[in-house]
């Protein structure tokens, strides 16, 4: 074992770790203001209508996904009944269809930055970060999914034998890095690009997702007006100008004298 790898798949995880939990309490005591999206629908709406969506409801799954492939052992599905061939089955489906819309969801969200002027004019370097290191962990993801579930079929890698026992190690301050040695070199670096993902992530607008925003999937957008439609579509509140009244009275009085 070499110090390379203690580094990866012992010291890394707990630096990023530490990190994240202190990260996140720096950030709620010194800068909830900065707690948020800073979203940017107010420059464009039509391509964020359908790309948000995407990549949030395929982040659910991915995440949920993985929480279950990576903390529950074999053993426990294979004791509720679940064979592993049916259990490979189902997460390589729902794992493809979930990742696949978080990715075409995240593309759709690059190409508006870059696309849409104003939107890239308030793009941040801190953004530019974040974009990347996301970037880098999902495309990875699906490079491992594709290549070592899909395109293998039924002789797919069994991550659930190495990666899941490891990160539970992790976890439980009982690392076993050996069981990184023979793992693919795909899944290697999805990890290591998810955790440098992590350590970042309480200093970028990700750090909205520790909000537990249950409400965002099936609220509402904000509506924003322009200020050409409040002006054009609503009369002007207050008092007339005066020529405008000398000009009624006017008027009145003619059709008065018309009228006797």
């Amino acid at each position: 074992m070499t110090n390379l790898s203690l580094f990866f798949w012992t010291v890394l995880p707990w630096i990023s770790a530490v990190v994240f939990v202190v990260g996140l309490v720096w950030r709620w005591r010194y800068d909830q203001y900065g707690w948020t999206t800073k979203s940017s629908q107010v420059y464009e709406s039509r391509m964020l209508r359908w790309s948000s969506p995407l990549f949030h409801y395929g982040m659910l799954g991915v995440i949920v996904g993985h929480i279950a492939g990576l903390c529950v052992p074999k053993a426990w599905t294979e004791a509720a009944g679940i064979p592993e061939h049916l259990y490979h089955l189902m997460a390589v489906v729902l794992g493809s269809i979930f990742g696949a819309a978080a990715i075409v969801g995240l593309l759709g969200l690059l190409y508006r930055r870059f696309v849409v002027k104003s939107v890239r004019f308030s793009t941040t370097p801190n953004d530019i970060v974040m974009y990347v290191l996301l970037s880098a962990a999902m495309l990875l993801g699906g490079w491992a999914t594709v290549s070592t579930q899909i395109l293998q079929g039924s002789n797919g890698y069994d991550y659930r034998e190495t990666i899941s026992p490891w990160i539970r190690g992790v976890f439980s301050f009982n690392p076993q890095p050996e069981l990184m040695a023979n793992v693919p070199v795909e899944f290697k670096l999805h990890i290591i690009a998810g955790l440098i993902l992590l350590l970042v992530w309480p200093f970028t607008k990700l750090v909205h997702v520790v909000s537990a925003p249950v409400g965002y999937m099936t609220r509402p957008y904000i509506v924003y007006w322009s200020r050409e439609a409040t002006t054009s579509d609503h009369a002007r509140r207050g008092w007339s100008p005066v020529n405008n009244v000398h000009q009624e009275q006017k008027e009145d009085k003619e059709a008065m004298s018309r009228g006797a």
